[in-house]
């Protein structure tokens, strides 16, 4: 059964859960995704508990932003990527792949057998510009809203939130 199978209704209201390349940690980088053309996420201070700093770097300019959770400029991010955005991407390769990460950046020099490094280092070589950090209370907001499912117990129960979603034998 092939996409022409499916409804159009069918192929777009299901979102499709791709299994981590490999197992990574959460302390460091809780929250990475590719999103909204961008390789976005939330990475822990190495200094203070209480505050993270939201990174991104787009897709095809490799523009780059990095701001703490209340809008202050990342001090480590001026004219290059500072650790966070570096931590991001090791931290995407692992989620994602190297190969899926380089083709969502649309980084051309990626080598058959990428890492984080040789990614990191394809993308600094074109010295990419510092963007604003206006996408980082959207990216915040959405790592909120990750964990506040993650405060839910087990249940079986419907969320009302997410009843939108069709049931995966759904006949339309």
């Amino acid at each position: 059964m092939g996409d022409g199978a499916l409804s159009v209704w069918e192929r777009s209201s299901t979102a499709r859960v791709v299994p981590s390349a490999r197992p990574r940690k959460l302390a460091k980088v809780p929250f990475v995704e590719l999103a909204d053309g961008r390789l976005q996420g939330v990475v822990s201070s190495g200094s203070d508990i209480g505050r993270v700093y939201v990174s991104s770097v787009e897709a095809g300019s490799y523009a780059f932003a990095c701001s703490t959770n209340n809008n202050r400029p990342c001090g480590g991010a001026r004219g290059w990527f500072c650790n966070h955005i570096r931590a991001l991407i090791g931290e995407a390769v692992l989620q994602y792949g190297a190969e899926r990460v380089a083709r969502y950046l649309k980084i051309e020099d990626a080598a058959e057998e990428s890492d984080a490094q040789s990614l990191t280092g394809a993308m600094t070589a074109t010295r990419p510009a510092q963007s604003d950090s206006s996408a980082a209370a959207q990216v915040f907001s959405r790592f909120l809203r990750h964990l506040a499912y993650l405060e839910l117990g087990p249940t079986t129960a419907p969320l009302p939130e997410m009843q939108w979603f069709p049931t995966t034998r759904a006949v339309a």
